[in-house]
């Protein structure tokens, strides 16, 4: 994502690259509502690619700081599958 679009990005600023991931969540909302799968497909992807370049933008790694978040189980109950009660 960092090579295709940082310089982007960066032009863009983070403010308004939060405002297209919120934009996106509404779309989401709208086809989840529309029972839409193919729609709600398109849109998680979405998600996920204006995610990233927030991530890009602050210099985040995604990757390795899921890795200490989730590695490989639940930070609350540490098991795998998680088995905490609440949903």
């Amino acid at each position: 994502m960092a090579k295709l679009y940082l310089d982007k990005d960066l032009k863009r600023g983070l403010e308004k690259t939060v405002l297209k991931l919120v934009e996106e969540v509404g779309e989401l909302s709208e086809a989840v509502l529309l029972q839409n799968k193919n729609k709600i497909t398109e849109e998680i992807v979405d998600i996920i690619a204006w995610t990233l370049s927030i991530a890009n933008i602050l210099e985040i790694n995604v990757e390795e700081d899921f890795m200490k978040k989730y590695p490989n189980s639940y930070p609350k109950c540490k098991k795998n599958p998680c088995s905490c009660d609440s949903i």
